[in-house]
């Protein structure tokens, strides 16, 4: 009796089980009964002594009694199952239990998987392993690749309440989860199921340990007591497994803390392959128009195409990309932390992404090349400012005649005519954005230089003066709907029953109020794109489904506050300073212009993007009559080129439908799924499962009673919270305060009868705030987790002044 390493003498599995010991592992003590102690298959009686002081030496029982051939768990050749293993055992019961176990080694099916797998002989015989039983509140099998799939970076775990001899068995299935390499769990409850995250860290750091100590995939046993996680068992994987992955820690950062507001939620392929064009040509234009090098730009084309991610469904910036196409602007090399606050993101990069992109700081020579460079950018950008009205003039010109083909003309086109009209699109607009481009970027510009000087002026006081002038304008576009759906609610002051009728979001009697009808017929005219998710092509616009229209006309009426004149404010903030005081007006008027020039111009890209809308939806109905897709719908499961593909000849795959239908289903899958995080970083290349992007649950203190966002719209209101997720089929009765994780232009007929806004994502210059200060309505943006805190129907108390909101209990 000895815990020897000799194979000869302890069989495989004990020897393995020594080494592991010897590496550290926590394993219930044990001791072999080696097969020459074993006579005519029976232990004599002078070894039951020494067989009762070991028993005493491992500690008190129950004990198990398991084989351990020499052959057994080896790297070949497992012998699963084969042997017999008897549980449970107390001291009297283990002489008897280990004869049983050593002669079933001898069993003819013993002998039958050997001879399958030509092996020969009875494998130097078995030995019996004694081993002190655990306690077990769950154990199971651990395989540190995957044995199905043969992928070495998943690990699978089946586990089950209790022993696992069940499991082994073969007599219980046992819950599984599957963990990646790194550790993420990508399958498994562990909220309700047998293993909880804790116990899922400690298997995934097992594992990992095992497999490094034993220098390949193993296949293992565990058991926890308690908290306490045993190792019962180690053997390589017998099955044949893919090759090892070469390690890649490349690190891509994906982020939609900005572009939620524009694509929020799920995105249709064809969406997403329209945004990832547009971003790609409008950002090689920026770069051009701060004057980098047509050669540079081409040699970064990769930059550009990959500007965008879809994870799981949902539109990301490519974080990474974003700062490489930074890193080529003048001046980078000056002031690198200045740019990158131009990204805007609500959280830095890491250390490893920025140390290692771009040039490193300018000296000597390279400096004043480097300032030359700044100089010569800065001087083409004061010369784009002095035209700028001029370049807004061509850029309407340029968009009004792109887009004067009436919708009628265009609905009538054939296939290949309508390929046609969106390359001019393309053409003629997407890739001449020059007017949105430079005003965005003065506008950043403008509104950061004149906030820091009014705050550095005038402190708090002058960040509250800079917000009332900024964004408190009365001739931003993305403030008109509302004022007109507040118009128009006044008109069914004295018409109650058509009232009710367009608060069910009928239209039946519309026109029996010619005027109403009238001013409705305008406001589609103009508005009719600007829906909830106007950005993406798949939204219903307000001329297919006015029913959102109709119920916040219903719900509307009543005037709306004027934005006050804030030049007396700002005097009165500079009083005494008539220097500094001339300076601003200035400044803040050039500033208050740009902001009001980007929502304006922001309207446009609503246009244009409602034309390719129209152009792809008569392309779906033309490719649904002629049956190359089952519905005109489906042709936002295709991409772009896909689309420009079938018409045109450069395709790769004639079977549109089966594409759609795969898609469909992934589509499907991913929205029953919670979004993922707002900041995600792999390692690698990106095609990991992104179910395992999946967050986990963030437990937060929902009890308390005020929490702070940032203010954008002054003023106080008490009033009923209202939880709203989707505008188009949910109503805001007037007075309500409206609280939403994100807000985009298609809100507005929401906006009209709030009384406040919370939004959880959101900065100053976001259309919530910038639509609030033009209604005069107090709002909040950027408090995370406000949906969750806060409960629909309750009373809150916001202060759009200072961020805060308070719930009344």
């Amino acid at each position: 009796m000895n815990n020897s390493c000799d194979i000869s003498q302890t069989g495989g599995k004990a020897a393995a089980l020594m080494r592991l010991v010897a590496s550290g592992f926590d394993i219930p003590a044990f001791f072999t009964l080696p097969p020459a102690l074993f006579q005519k298959n029976v232990l004599p009686e002078n070894a039951h002594s020494d067989l009762v002081r070991k028993l005493a030496e491992i500690g008190p029982g129950p004990y198990a009694a398991r084989s351990s051939a020499v052959e057994e768990d080896g790297d070949a050749h497992s012998h699963a199952g084969q042997f017999l293993s008897v549980l449970n055992l107390s001291a009297q019961e283990v002489p008897a239990a280990a004869e049983r176990v050593y002669k079933s080694g001898l069993q003819d099916s013993v002998q039958g998987y050997r001879a399958t797998r030509g092996l020969t002989g009875e494998g130097g015989g078995t030995a019996v392993l004694v081993q002190q039983m655990v306690d077990a509140r769950a154990a199971g099998v651990a395989f540190t690749a995957d044995p199905v799939s043969g992928r070495r970076d998943r690990i699978v775990i089946s586990a089950i309440a209790g022993l696992g001899d069940r499991l082994v068995g073969g007599e219980e299935d046992g819950e599984t989860y599957i963990i990646s390499d790194s550790g993420k769990l990508i399958d498994g409850d562990v909220t309700r199921g047998v293993l909880s995250q804790q116990d899922i860290c400690a298997l995934h750091k097992l594992a990992i340990e095992v497999q490094q100590a034993c220098g390949g995939p193993q296949d293992i046993e565990w058991a926890f007591e308690g908290d306490r996680l045993y190792l019962l068992q180690a053997r390589p994987i017998t099955t044949p497994l893919l090759p090892p992955v070469n390690a890649d820690t490349a690190l891509t950062i994906f982020d939609n803390s900005n572009i939620v507001e524009s694509y929020p939620g799920m995105v249709s392929p064809l969406t997403y392959s329209f945004a990832q064009y547009a971003y790609a040509r409008v950002y090689r234009a920026f770069l051009s128009l701060l004057g980098v090098g047509e050669a540079k730009i081409a040699h970064n084309a990769a930059v550009f195409d990959n500007m965008l991610g879809r994870i799981d469904g949902r539109v990301y910036y490519n974080l990474v990309n974003w700062y490489r196409a930074l890193a080529l602007l003048p001046g980078f090399s000056i002031n690198r932390s200045h740019m990158e606050t131009m990204m805007g993101v609500s959280e830095p990069l890491p250390a490893e992404v920025v140390d290692n992109i771009g040039p490193p700081p300018a000296k000597g020579a390279a400096l004043w090349a480097e300032w030359l460079r700044v100089t010569r950018s800065g001087f083409k950008l004061a010369f784009e400012a002095f035209r700028l009205n001029r370049t807004k003039a061509d850029f309407y010109r340029r968009l009004n005649a792109a887009l004067a083909i009436p919708a009628s003309e265009i609905e009538a086109m054939p296939l290949t005519g309508l390929a046609k009209e969106y390359r001019r699109i393309e053409a003629d607009l997407l890739d001449r954005w020059d007017a949105p481009l430079i005003n965005d970027f003065l506008c950043m510009m403008a509104f950061g230089g004149s906030r820091k000087m009014l705050e550095k002026w005038g402190g708090p006081l002058g960040l509250e003066v800079h917000n009332d002038i900024m964004i408190g304008q009365g001739d931003i576009i993305s403030a008109e709907p509302a004022q007109r759906i507040r118009r128009m609610g006044a008109m069914l002051s004295d018409h109650p029953e058509l009232k009710a009728q367009m608060a069910s979001g009928s239209g039946v009697d519309i026109a029996t109020h010619p005027e109403l009808a009238a001013e409705i017929a305008s406001y589609l005219a103009k508005f009719a794109d600007r829906c909830t998710e106007e950005l993406k092509l798949e939204s219903v616009t307000l001329d297919r489904d006015p029913t959102p229209l109709y119920r916040a006309i219903a719900a509307g009426g009543g005037g709306h506050k004027e934005s006050a004149d804030q030049s007396g404010a700002l005097k009165q903030l500079l009083r005494g300073k008539p220097v500094r005081h001339m300076i601003a007006r200035v400044i803040m008027r050039w500033a208050k212009a740009r902001v009001r020039d980007r929502e304006n111009l922001r309207f446009e890209r609503t246009r244009i993007f409602g034309r390719a809308r129209l152009v792809f939806r008569t392309i779906g109905a033309q490719f649904a009559a002629q049956g190359v897709i089952a519905d005109r719908e489906d042709i936002f499961l295709l991409s772009v080129q896909e689309i420009l593909g079938a018409i045109e000849g450069f395709g790769l795959d004639s079977d549109l439908r089966g594409l759609i239908e795969l898609r469909r289903a992934h589509m499907a899958q991913a929205a029953k799924r919670p979004d993922p995080d707002e900041r995600i970083e792999i390692r690698g290349a990106i095609f990991a499962d992104l179910a395992a992007l999946v967050p986990a649950p963030v437990i937060r203190n929902n009890d308390e009673l005020i929490r702070s966002g940032t203010g954008c719209s002054a003023g106080t209101v008490t009033a009923t919270a209202r939880i709203i997720r989707d505008p188009r089929t949910q109503a805001l009765a007037k007075g309500d305060i409206l609280v939403a994780r994100h807000t985009d232009p298609g809100w507005i007929a929401v906006f009209a009868n709030a009384s406040a806004i919370v939004v959880e994502r959101g900065s100053l210059l976001s259309h919530s705030a910038i639509v609030a200060r033009e209604l005069g309505i107090p709002c909040v943006v950027g408090m995370k987790d406000a949906m969750n805190w806060i409960k629909d129907g309750e009373t809150i108390e916001v202060d759009g002044g200072n961020g805060r909101v308070r719930r009344i209990i």
